[in-house]
C-alpha cells in the first residue's frame, strides 16, 4: 500500500468524478476542487484528525468546506454507487463467493451523544456505536449498518441482509442473496427469517455445541472488522449525526473494494 493512501489516483477519481453532483453555484471564491475536496476527506478518514488540523500540503480551503462537501455527496449516494461498480467488477473478474456469507458486530467508542448511540455493553457503559457488518466467504464488504452499541445483533441482521445491493457482473439477474448465513449463536433467533429468504442459516444453536469446523469459515469477517477499523476515523465515531458518520463508513467500503480488486490475487 502506498504510504500516502490519501492520495487520490487517477483512476479511482475517473471512477468516482462521473457520479459527483454539478456544483452548486457561489457568488463567493471559487470553490475548492473537487478532487482536492475528496482527498481530505480521504485524510481525515485514515488520520483522524479534526477537520481544522488538515495539513496545508493538501492544498488551500477550509475543512468546514470539506465538510459540506461530505454531507452533500452521501445525500446525493455518491458512496454507495461506486461500491456497487466495484463489486460488479469484482463478480465480473470471479473473486467474490456468493455461496456464502458472514455477519457479525464490533462495538466502536462514541465521543458524543446523538442518534444511533448507547451504552456500550463491552466498554463499562461508555456512549459508543456498533457496527453490524455482512461479507462474502472470501471477506468483500457487502453491507454495514450502524446502530446503538446496546442494539442486540439480532436486531441488525436481516438489515444487513435486506440491504445487500444487487450484485451485477455475470450474465442473469443481479444476485442479493447468499446461498448461507454463518453467523455465533446471537444469530439464532433469525433462522426463520433466513428461511423465508431461502437463506441457509448456518449458525450453532444456542445451548449446543458449535458446529465443527464453522470458525475457520467465519475468520474472513474478523479480518473484514480489522480493514474497516483500521481506517482510524472509524475505530472512533466523532460525527454527531448518523449520516456523516455513515457517509465515512460507505466511502471505506468502496476503497476497501477497489484495494482489492488492484491486488494480484494470490
Amino acid at each position: 500500500m502506498s504510504t500516502r493512501p490519501w492520495i487520490v489516483d487517477d483512476d479511482l477519481w475517473a471512477l468516482i468524478e462521473l457520479l459527483l453532483p454539478w456544483p452548486e453555484k457561489s457568488l463567493g471564491p471559487r470553490p475548492v476542487p473537487d478532487r482536492l475536496c475528496l482527498q481530505r476527506i480521504l485524510y481525515v478518514l485514515y488520520n483522524d484528525v479534526s477537520w481544522q488540523l488538515l495539513p496545508l500540503e493538501l492544498g488551500l480551503g477550509s475543512g468546514q468546506t470539506c465538510w459540506r462537501r461530505l454531507e452533500r455527496w452521501q445525500q446525493a449516494g455518491v458512496f454507495d454507487r461506486p461500491h456497487r461498480i466495484l463489486l460488479a467488477e469484482l463478480n465480473a473478474a470471479g473473486r467474490l463467493d456468493s455461496s456464502r456469507a458472514c455477519v457479525d458486530g464490533s462495538h466502536t467508542r462514541a465521543r458524543d451523544r446523538g442518534p444511533d448511540t448507547g451504552p456500550s455493553p463491552v466498554d463499562r457503559r461508555k456512549t459508543g456505536s456498533k457496527h453490524h457488518l455482512i461479507c462474502d466467504g472470501r471477506g468483500t464488504l457487502l453491507k454495514v449498518v450502524t446502530t446503538a452499541a446496546n442494539v442486540n445483533n439480532v436486531t441488525g441482521t436481516l438489515a444487513l441482509v435486506d440491504g445487500i445491493p444487487p450484485v451485477a457482473g455475470r450474465p442473469g439477474r443481479p444476485r442479493r442473496r447468499p446461498e448461507a448465513l454463518l453467523g455465533d449463536k446471537g444469530y439464532d433467533s433469525n433462522r426463520e427469517e433466513l428461511r423465508k429468504r431461502r437463506i441457509l442459516p448456518v449458525i450453532s444453536r444456542r445451548g449446543a455445541p458449535n458446529i465443527k469446523g464453522i470458525g475457520k469459515l467465519r475468520y474472513v469477517v474478523e479480518q473484514t472488522f480489522a480493514l474497516l477499523h483500521h481506517l482510524k476515523r472509524l475505530a472512533v465515531r466523532w460525527e454527531r449525526h448518523t449520516e456523516l458518520h455513515d457517509a465515512f463508513v460507505s466511502l471505506a467500503c468502496s476503497l476497501i473494494c477497489w484495494r482489492r480488486l488492484n491486488k494480484p490475487e494470490s
